[in-house]
């Protein structure tokens, strides 16, 4: 199969605006925006969702763990079902969007602590079904341009990382974080039917298998596909090792930003500053894409991994004023720009039919590794104080690099392979 077919097919194939590469990049990105803007406006409320409820740092973790353990349990037996379900993508895509809204109504009404852990529960599987399909329908549209297509991808959920929490931040000023998320729960709910008519062709195009594989053949297909590519195995670590550090990071820099009495950040200031960690990325990570797709993905996630490593171990000396700011600048080049390239690196080497089906696994291994990241780090924060918290996640990153650096990844992959 050519590329002028991959990434220019006819009308007959894609019909109208809605087949346009430029329509499904944007789009996907746009909707990926949306889950970013919201999860990540949560860690700006985090501070009044303590003082609401009380929370110590062992709770606080819990509600990121319970977000890595049901996304690790959809993500395994989802990425089957969504490459046995190839022609509803967008049915799936426009109910997960909905759900999406479900679970922020269901956390901004939570009367105890037990039910806002069962709206991040909804939230989560939501958030880890979308991404199935989204980037396997991109990673299938772009073969040759998958490290780029997939980072501006990334960059749509960037974007929702800046404007989420600098606009919440803001409406904390007036309203509360229950009716910031009442608010925020309509939007979903309103575009999971625009979301349904952009996408409700976006599996039925290009080359379809005559007979759409059953479970077990899925799953034999991708344990083939591992046992054909150990590679895999060591991408999947880092990737785990990555997942480790970053859900206990953010979680935890909302606290020590929120609480910490000698920062002395309000609600506003604590928006802006994380919308300054993830800003950056908008312009990063589709340079880092570009830049692995042309040079080789260890080019750009090594240096990135390490620095990672590096710049939060200096949060402990430098975690305020100007130092504070130059370091987030500087993370956020690295923090978010990284997983597109681990996800490409990945779909470099795994053909189509498993695309879905290996980003699963990917996303378990993750849950795997990563549930219990936040506890660790919670006890540390209830026990050390949030120095101990950030030399932890340092040492995680360093692990991940030193791993990286004995996994061979490949080139990039033909569409003849």
């Amino acid at each position: 199969m050519t590329e002028a077919h991959i990434e220019h097919p006819t009308d007959e194939e894609l019909p109208g605006l809605r087949g346009t590469a430029p329509f499904i990049l944007a789009g996907l990105s746009g909707g990926h925006g949306v889950f970013h803007w919201f999860s990540q406006s949560f860690f700006v409320m985090l501070p009044e969702v303590v003082a609401t409820f009380g929370l110590n740092g062992l709770q606080v973790g819990s509600v990121a763990t319970t977000r890595e353990v049901v996304s690790g349990i959809i993500a395994l037996p989802g990425g089957v079902v969504t490459d046995m379900l190839r022609r509803h993508w967008g049915l799936v895509l426009a109910v997960c969007m909905a759900l999406f809204g479900l679970g922020w109504l269901l956390m901004g009404i939570a009367p105890v602590y037990p039910v806002l852990l069962l709206g991040m529960a909804v939230v989560a599987a939501a958030a880890s079904m979308w991404h199935l399909p989204a980037t396997a329908a991109l990673s299938r549209r772009f073969v040759n341009r998958r490290g780029s297509a997939l980072s501006v991808h990334g960059v749509g959920g960037n974007i929702g990382d800046v404007l989420g929490p600098a606009l919440t931040g803001v409406l904390l000023l007036s309203l509360s974080w229950r009716g910031i998320l009442s608010i925020y729960a309509a939007v979903p709910l309103f575009l999971a039917f625009v979301v349904f008519w952009a996408f409700r062709d976006i599996g039925r195009t290009g080359s379809q298998d005559a007979r759409p594989a059953g479970f077990r053949e899925q799953m034999s297909n991708t344990r083939q596909s591992f046992n054909e590519h150990p590679r895999l195995w060591g991408i999947m670590a880092v990737a785990g090792l990555r997942g480790m550090a970053n859900v206990a990071f953010l979680p935890f820099l909302a606290l020590y930003l929120g609480l910490d009495e000698e920062l002395g950040l309000g609600n506003a200031l604590l928006g802006l500053h994380i919308a300054l960690l993830v800003g950056v990325g908008v312009a990063a990570t589709p340079v880092t894409g570009y830049i692995s797709d042309r040079f080789g993905r260890k080019l750009v996630l090594i240096p990135g991994m390490l620095g990672l490593c590096t710049l939060t171990a200096l949060l402990v000396p430098f975690g305020e004023g100007i130092g504070l700011i130059i370091i987030l600048a500087l993370m956020g080049t690295f923090l978010f720009s990284d997983q597109p390239i681990l996800t490409a690196a990945a779909l470099d080497v795994v053909g189509d039919r498993v695309a879905a089906s290996t980003l699963g696994v990917f996303s378990f291994s993750r849950f795997v590794l990563a549930a219990s990241s936040p506890l660790i780090a919670g006890r540390l924060f209830d026990t050390q104080g949030i120095e101990s918290t950030f030399f932890y996640i340092s040492g995680i990153y360093l692990l991940g690099t030193i791993v990286l650096l004995f996994v061979p990844l490949a080139g990039q992959r033909k569409k003849d392979d």
